[in-house]
């Protein structure tokens, strides 16, 4: 574990990780605690969004470890 971290790509993977992680309890924490549940348009939108924001931090984490070869 410490190796992955020792990168600067690693930690932002397992920053990446563990915020989907968060979200994941997030969610379900607010489907026990909710009184009404959650809508299925809501829970749409709200995965939708959040899909949509790790690809876009997933492809930047993957351009910087490209920019990382190219400069070596």
């Amino acid at each position: 574990m410490r190796e992955i971290l020792n990168s600067d790509t690693g930690f932002y993977y397992a920053i990446g990780a563990f915020t989907i992680a968060v979200f994941v309890v997030a969610v379900i924490a607010l489907s026990v605690v909710a009184p009404s549940g959650i809508g299925t348009r809501e829970l749409i939108g709200l995965v939708g969004g959040f899909v949509l924001f790790m690809l876009v931090y997933f492809v930047s984490v993957t351009v910087h470890r490209l920019e990382e070869r190219e400069n070596v």
